[in-house]
């Protein structure tokens, strides 16, 4: 199913805020798979909660290669993937940087970080208790063009 939304909606969410394509390698095959998740874009990382926690594929994938692809703000970078476990680093991350993570649309992003912003951290940090929270930190040695002049096939 989400194969299909990404297909129908790419151009859309390779620059949408609040959303990333992830392409992580698979841990089994070695091939590239991509996967649509909301996220929280800082000037560093994207922040990236699991929501099926470790069962995740892309969280297995990650935690056997931490070499990833990010797909947002129309760039596309390679990255480096952290699982952050320990909860009182996930708890700071959501508190200084809460986002929706069921649907991080601009007007829902903008009245959860401000009239919200209570109960989003509360939620947040509650949230978190059982499941990962993934740092995601660009790649300095390597620079990528816009995705729009890269079109690998």
């Amino acid at each position: 199913m989400q194969g299909a939304i990404v297909w129908w909606f790419r151009r859309y969410f390779e620059r949408a805020p609040g959303w990333v394509l992830l392409t992580t390698t698979g841990r089994r095959t070695g091939l590239p798979r991509e996967v649509l998740l909301p996220c929280e874009r800082t000037r560093d990382m994207l922040i990236v909660l699991s929501t099926y926690g470790r069962r995740s594929d892309w969280i297995r994938n990650i935690r056997h290669r931490s070499e990833v692809r990010v797909t947002c703000a129309g760039w596309v970078l390679p990255a480096e993937a952290e699982i952050v476990e320990v909860l009182e680093a996930k708890r700071a991350l959501v508190t200084a940087h809460p986002f929706f993570v069921p649907a991080p649309f601009a007007v829902l992003n903008f009245l959860h970080r401000t009239v919200l912003r209570p109960f989003s951290v509360a939620f947040l940090r509650w949230w978190v208790r059982s499941r990962p929270v993934v740092v995601i930190r660009p790649r300095r040695d390597a620079a990528a063009p816009p995705a729009e002049t890269r079109r690998d096939g």
